[in-house]
């Protein structure tokens, strides 16, 4: 019986004009069965790209002959298939970012680390297989974003491309857009599918236990830490790390979490030395980090490493079409969970959700359908089951929100006073009704807002004279 042909190796290109390095990196790649063709040059480089096939690519920043940029930009136009890793001088991280930008799957900084090497290796390749995978969108993962308008249609397109790297990813979009879906829906697609997806919420964590519980702690190290205790990274070892609400970590933690990303590493409270970790990050945030960057409440070099591709979320407003889509998904799952029949919507009811401003997006349809499924013991709701705030409430989002509960007083008259005085006042107005709203809880107060507890309790300190408004 003849023997089965042996499955070929999979290829590597080595783009270096180091002999030491071409060497190392060949070494390593022989070790874990991969065949490598070496080359110095970005001309001999597109002329291997061009006679043979390559299932990665691993090539140096700087070339005798040009910018390997230029070489990931050139591979991801003709061989788009083929994930292409930048090798860059250690703490060049602007160069490395701009590499990812232009294509690149991920980078690995020199003295080359051989752990990270090998890593990167496996994960590309894991992205080379995903890659000649049928996009058969309506079992898999992506079915999981509903919709048919073109925004989302253009979301899972670029939501598939950005799973293919490992680049950092940012998502913006208003709260109640999905972007923790987003963000699951990435690590899905990609490598790491396999590995865990660990959602964090940086506005939840307490100032002081921020550290601790993003980079874990040693037994001892602070009062209550009786054990050692790995933090969120390690948690995350393999995966993907999502912090969601990112803007709200503390300036000093910025410092720390920038370090972690760059030198692929963590230091525990307590340890005396780093812990290598490999995740992949992506961050996500309701507010502007721009302006954040402006006000000086966001580290600009922190911004530049986590927003290396943006992916913004629309609003539900912006696709009303999906409306109808999004119902008749989310009726027959909330009667499922609730142990019974699926409702409908009558034409006024459907009328008016396609012409409500949606200020929590999804979410906040999600939460409408809920209440009045529970509420109706008719099989069809009616727009009086829905209980939609009054069309006067539904201009800006924060407004809506803090008012669904108490009507919104008239605006402060205009004074002479400055346009900045003016906004504290209306400030702390919609902070007062938002409290008396909830019976001075301030969590959900906050929730009510859009705003995470410790985002709240900002503005509050910001506008310390507000007080709740008398009860009539």
């Amino acid at each position: 019986m003849p023997k089965a042909a042996a499955k070929p190796k999979a290829r590597a290109l080595v783009v270096d004009d180091e002999p030491d390095i071409l060497d190392l990196v060949r070494i390593t790649l022989a070790r874990m069965g991969l065949e490598a063709q070496c080359v110095g040059t970005l001309k001999a480089a597109r002329q291997a790209l061009a006679g043979d096939r390559f299932d990665i690519c691993l090539t140096d920043m700087r070339l005798p002959d040009g910018d390997g940029t230029a070489l990931v930009r050139h591979a991801s136009t003709r061989y788009p298939e083929m994930p292409v890793a930048m090798m860059t001088a250690y703490g060049n991280m602007e160069s490395a970012v701009a590499a990812m930008k232009a294509g690149a799957f991920d980078f690995v900084s020199k003295p080359l680390d051989l752990r990270v090497l090998r890593e990167l290796t496996t994960a590309a390749l894991r992205a080379r297989g995903r890659g000649g995978e049928p996009a058969d969108e309506s079992m898999g993962p992506q079915a999981k974003l509903i919709g048919e308008s073109p925004q989302i249609l253009e979301l899972r397109t670029l939501i598939a491309k950005l799973a293919r790297n490992q680049a950092p990813v940012f998502i913006s979009g208003e709260s109640g857009t999905g972007k923790e879906l987003a963000a699951s829906l990435i690590h899905q697609l990609g490598p790491r599918a396999d590995q865990p997806f660990v959602p964090v919420n940086c506005g939840a964590i307490p100032a002081d236990l921020v550290e601790s519980e993003l980079f874990g702690h040693r037994k001892g190290s602070f009062t209550g830490a009786s054990s050692d205790k790995p933090g969120l990274f390690q948690a995350a070892q393999g995966g993907t790390l999502f912090l969601d609400e990112i803007a709200d970590l503390p300036l000093p933690m910025q410092v720390k979490l920038l370090r972690a990303i760059q030198e692929k590493s963590v230091r525990p409270v307590g340890a005396a030395k780093e812990v290598p970790v490999n995740v992949r990050i992506i961050s996500a945030s309701h507010l502007n980090l721009v302006d954040a960057v402006a006000r000086g409440s966001f580290r600009q070099d922190l911004f530049y490493r986590i927003n290396v591709i943006d992916l913004h979320l629309p609003p539900l407003r912006e696709r009303v079409g999906d409306i109808p889509v999004l119902v008749a998904y989310l009726l027959p799952r909330i009667a499922a969970e609730s142990g019974s029949p699926a409702a409908s919507l009558d034409q006024d009811a459907m009328a008016a959700l396609r012409d409500y401003a949606f200020p929590g997006n999804v979410r906040e349809l999600e939460n409408i359908l809920e209440r009045a499924s529970a509420l109706c013991e008719s099989p069809e709701l009616s727009l009086a089951d829905l209980r939609l705030p009054e069309p006067r409430q539904m201009g800006a989002p924060i407004a809506s929100r803090a008012t669904s509960a108490a009507p919104l007083a008239s605006p402060p008259p205009a004074t002479e006073s400055t346009l900045a005085d003016r906004l504290d006042a209306i400030e702390q107005q919609l902070l007062a009704e938002a409290l008396h709203a909830c019976g001075q809880d301030s969590q959900s107060a906050a929730e009510r807002l859009g705003l995470s507890p410790r985002a709240f309790h900002l503005h509050m300190e910001m506008t310390s004279n507000v007080q709740p408004p008398k009860r009539p």
